[in-house]
């Protein structure tokens, strides 16, 4: 370590290089990085769902849950299952123990369930579901003074309209803000919420069954058979491979009208259309949404993969103000909801506030009490600190986040003591009447142990976030993989800083 300094206070050009690449590396690695509200993480747990229609909660129990939890009682990784039984569905939440691949649990519940032979009869196939937490950015309420299915069909068209909006790239961005950005600016994710779902309903009374001898079950099955897609094989031609596909399935009451229930003796045929109303509705459960008074449609956008919340965020206000107005009727309102991306860009400013004022008064203060030029060098710590650490997160799979940014914040007030230490050191043999090229190497390594120590302590008060287990082992360790690069680095920046 003596010679090392030795030497870079005879070569201070090497100093000050060195620390100009980690600069250029860190703004480099920063237009690169993914840029998120909350890191998407996976629960560590898979979701298996079997829907069982008209069932009650006791006979999913009976029919669904306790067959589930016999097959995959034996599955490895599996550390809770967690079951639950409503009205015509069964779902069951197996979460995984730590160490095992969620992919690899969940091919070997697929392979269990999928050998279930005791389901009820009525009920549906077995779905398996990575459970994950998909982040919200934020909501577009959509709000006219209009019927149900009016609103929904305006929350259709304003989902639509942004799955398929192609917002500008970040070069064409004016504001020099946004040109920073990088990430494709484009919406992948949207859903409609604060709507009941499409629900089309087939009413046939008691009266016309007994008229017509019909029972209840003989009219949901013929529903049923005449509304599928089917697939029908292939045809081998010397063309090629043709795969024959049969498409029935119906999506309108007037397409269920002309249904035959039932062929009677004289060969005439029965239609659902003669014995029952057909609606086209929504189904009936408890949902009513407003916003500011008028009934509202709530589309609510997500980041997805290694989208750009920002970019994502500027990508709704462009639709909202430029193509919105010519897709949607007179009356119809649009406003932002919870957007969560300004969270981000508060964290941001509030990081950058804090850094130039850091920067301004460690130079101020130590500037009235040492060299200026020394000083300096000792506030460059924190640009070249922070550079480090924002170099490494790419490799360390950090991204640029709430969490990272309050690490960023949370040593920002630590990040260049140790710099201070050694260059008062350095400034008091100085005043001793040494040479400042003796000096500067002579006092960095006499506090050097001392330093060297003081920054590990404080690396070593974080590390134990790294074990942290379970869903919150994926986002706090986020502090001390921010934390321990930014002191490491602010510790070899004070061994050059008063070179």
């Amino acid at each position: 370590m003596q010679k090392a300094i030795q030497w870079f206070s005879k070569n201070h050009v090497a100093a000050n290089f060195v620390m100009l690449l980690v600069l250029l590396a860190g703004i480099t690695t920063w237009f690169k990085l993914k840029k998120e509200v909350f890191p998407n993480i996976s629960l560590d747990a898979v979701l298996v769902q079997v829907p069982f229609p008209n069932a009650t909660p006791e006979e999913v129990e009976d029919g669904i849950l306790l067959p589930l939890e016999d097959a995959i009682a034996d599955v490895n990784g599996v550390k809770r299952v967690t079951s639950t039984a409503m009205e015509s569905m069964g779902a069951v939440t197996v979460e995984c123990e730590t160490g095992y691949d969620v992919r690899d649990v969940m091919g070997d519940l697929k392979t269990k369930v999928d050998a279930i032979t005791n389901f009820p009869e009525n009920s549906e196939k077995p779905t398996l579901e990575e459970a994950r937490l998909d982040i919200q950015v934020m909501s577009i309420a959509v709000s006219a003074d209009a019927d149900e299915k009016t609103m929904r069909e305006l929350g259709e068209i304003v989902r639509d309209g942004l799955l398929d909006y192609k917002a500008p790239s970040p070069e064409a961005l004016k504001d020099k803000f946004d040109r920073m950005l990088r990430g494709e600016p484009k919406i992948t994710k949207a859903t409609l919420t604060g709507v009941r779902p499409y629900e089309i309903s087939i009413e046939v009374s008691e009266k016309t069954l007994r008229s017509h001898q019909l029972s209840l079950q003989q009219v949901a099955d013929a529903v049923r058979k005449t509304s599928l897609d089917l697939p029908s094989g292939s045809i081998r031609t010397t063309a090629g491979e043709v795969v024959i596909r049969a498409q029935g399935k119906r999506y309108r009451s007037k397409e269920f009208e002309d249904v035959v229930v039932t062929t009677k003796p004289d060969g005439s045929s029965l239609k659902l259309s003669e014995i029952a109303r057909i609606v086209d509705g929504f189904e009936d459960v408890d949902i009513s949404s407003h916003f500011d008074g008028r009934a509202t449609v709530l589309v609510n956008v997500y980041r997805t993969g290694e989208q750009n919340a920002l970019l994502i965020s500027k990508a709704v206000r462009d639709y909202i103000d430029n193509v919105a107005p010519a897709q949607l009727p007179e009356g119809v309102e649009l406003k932002l909801w919870n957007d969560s991306s300004e969270l981000l860009k508060g964290r941001l400013n509030l990081l950058m506030r804090n850094g130039a004022t850091g920067l301004f008064f460690v130079f101020l203060v130590l500037a009235l009490f040492l060299r200026p030029s020394l000083a300096f060098l000792v506030a460059l710590g924190i640009p070249v600190s922070f550079a480090g650490g924002i170099w490494l997160m790419p490799e360390l799979g950090v991204s640029i986040n709430m969490i990272s940014l309050f690490a960023f914040i949370l040593v920002l007030g630590i990040v260049v003591d140790d710099a201070i230490i050694v260059g008062e050191n350095v400034y008091r043999r100085i005043q001793g009447g040494e040479h400042p090229r003796e000096a500067s190497w002579r006092g960095t390594h006499e506090v050097g142990t001392v330093v060297i120590f003081g920054v590990l302590t404080t690396m070593a008060a974080f590390t134990p976030m790294l074990g942290i287990s379970g869903v919150s082992g994926k986002i706090w360790p986020n502090i001390p993989l921010i934390v321990i690069p930014v002191l490491m680095f602010s510790l070899l920046q004070s061994k050059a800083a008063s070179v």
